[in-house]
């Protein structure tokens, strides 16, 4: 658990009036400038990738043609059950049933596809030998079943792919392409020259020249501010969001507005290991997956809730302490309700042991740190520099406003005011906040940087894992021996 002050702000002087239209800082503004992102209330549901049925039903049909030709006398619909389960859940672990933004032929995914059939018939047939020695399985028959099996699947996706390509070609889904207008507009020329890729890109995100206008850039139009970009979505019905260059904001508005997002060139796209047919005319292309889409979220809302409710009920003489200690040093109200952004702008009341009483919401909502404060008792003193003080958030965590680790909340007032300095802010709100995270066991709190701790939270989202969790849970316990509170 963590204390709340942080880098000392800017001048609220240096911040931008109310009622501007922001742009996107990132790309268009240098620091100080005001934040490119205004969500969506909600995360719209993203218009989805040809569905994975098609591509079931193509490997179950396979297999089923297969213990046909096994068993021709007597239909075993049990083994083809059994087959059939293995290949799915093999063929699913594996992502061949995930979107693709490049419709190729089957023989990208053949050499997967063909060892994971592979390794299904070989249980198949020890299960066979274990539990029904009678249904012989010769190595012969085996070996026919797998290679009818393995052609079967290669043609029934091949007609598949081949009927996606068509409708691709004849219904193009239209995409922005967020990157610098010269590399942006020069891989635009190469979706709208090869058309098969079923990509119709319809603008630029990026900056514009200096003293360039709106419609006055040669080729796709150069979106600026998020109101600009979400004209162009609405409009064009945009699915996709293509980005040349590393941005989490935007990635995250583009997201929040349902679109598939996909990264080009670079890191991990072309790696070793990466399928050849994973390109757009020669750019190299991965899917970049939603936070709400990936595994584990659940596990975490479980660990968060079996964690925190004991937790909760361990700490509760301590709770009574710290109460008694509040009521005596300072009066009445013990507990401090203050308004915090959580996932996705969502706001909630975050608890706290009061430690000092502001002189009225103002101070409450804008001022940033009363670490020194001489209206402070001891007691509040102590709450602080301890931690203690945090214990009441374990009942935020319980409620789903927060989660055990995260990117720690913060008041909407600086919320907008880091936003607009710092990219990438904003983007911290991908996932559940918490009451510790990645930046706190590295020692960002207190007097800290805020970019520093911008990039620790968002490194933190990008690369999430439960196990994760777990460790920075036991730094934050090993950091409780030596609380440096303030």
């Amino acid at each position: 658990m963590t204390t709340e002050s942080t880098s000392i702000p800017p001048s609220p002087g240096s911040w931008p009036s109310a009622g501007q239209v922001p742009p996107l800082a990132s790309l268009t503004s240098p620091r100080g400038a005001p934040d490119r992102l205004a969500l969506p209330p909600r995360r719209r549901p993203a218009r989805g990738r040809p569905a994975a049925a098609p591509l079931v039903a193509a490997d179950v049909f396979a297999v089923l043609l297969a213990v046909c030709l096994l068993s021709a006398a007597h239909r075993r619909w049990d083994l083809a059950l059994f087959v059939g389960a293995l290949v799915v859940l093999l063929d699913g672990r594996a992502g061949l049933y995930r979107p693709v933004v490049v419709l190729t032929g089957v023989l990208d995914d053949l050499p997967a596809l063909a060892s994971r059939a592979g390794v299904a018939w070989c249980v198949t047939a020890a299960a066979v030998a274990a539990y029904a020695p009678g249904l012989a399985l010769g190595p012969l028959r085996l070996c026919a079943a797998y290679g009818t099996h393995v052609v079967a699947v290669a043609v029934l996706r091949g007609l598949v792919q081949a009927r996606r390509r068509r409708a691709a070609l004849a219904h193009p889904r239209s995409a922005l392409v967020v990157g610098g207008p010269g590399a942006a507009q020069r891989f635009a020329a190469a979706l709208v020259q090869h058309p098969e890729y079923g990509i119709r890109p319809v603008g630029i995100v990026g900056a514009r020249p200096d003293g360039e206008r709106p419609g006055d850039e040669p080729g796709l139009p150069v979106l600026s501010t998020t109101e600009e970009i979400h004209r162009a979505v609405i409009q064009n019905t945009v699915r996709d969001a293509v980005f040349l260059t590393e941005d989490d904001g935007l990635l995250t508005l583009f997201q929040q507005y349902g679109c598939t997002t996909w990264r080009i060139g670079g890191g991990p796209a072309g790696a070793a290991g990466a399928a050849m047919g994973d390109h757009l005319w020669g750019y190299g292309c991965r899917r970049l997956v939603p936070v709400g889409e990936r595994p584990g979220l659940t596990a975490k809302r479980v660990l968060d809730v079996a964690l925190a409710a004991p937790a909760l009920a361990l700490a509760l003489p301590v709770l009574l302490v710290c109460a008694l200690a509040v009521r005596i040093a300072d009066g009445p109200g013990v507990l401090f309700r203050q308004e915090r952004v959580g996932q996705n702008g969502r706001l909630f009341t975050l608890l706290k042991f009061r430690t000092l009483r502001p002189a009225d919401e103002t101070e409450s909502a804008t001022r940033w740190s009363v670490a020194h404060d001489h209206r402070m008792s001891a007691a509040g003193h102590f709450l602080r520099k301890t931690s203690l003080d945090e214990l009441p958030q374990l009942w935020n965590v319980l409620r789903g406003d927060m989660s055990l680790v995260g990117p720690r909340p913060e008041r909407p007032y600086f919320v907008g005011q880091f936003s607009r300095i710092h990219a990438g802010y904003a983007a911290r709100h991908r996932m559940p906040v918490g009451l510790t995270g990645l930046a706190q066991v590295h020692g960002l709190r207190g007097d800290t940087s805020i970019e520093d701790r911008c990039r620790f939270d968002n490194h933190y989202i990008d690369h999430w894992s439960l196990w994760q969790d777990v460790c920075i849970l036991l730094r934050t316990a090993a950091g409780l021996v030596r609380p440096t509170g303030s």
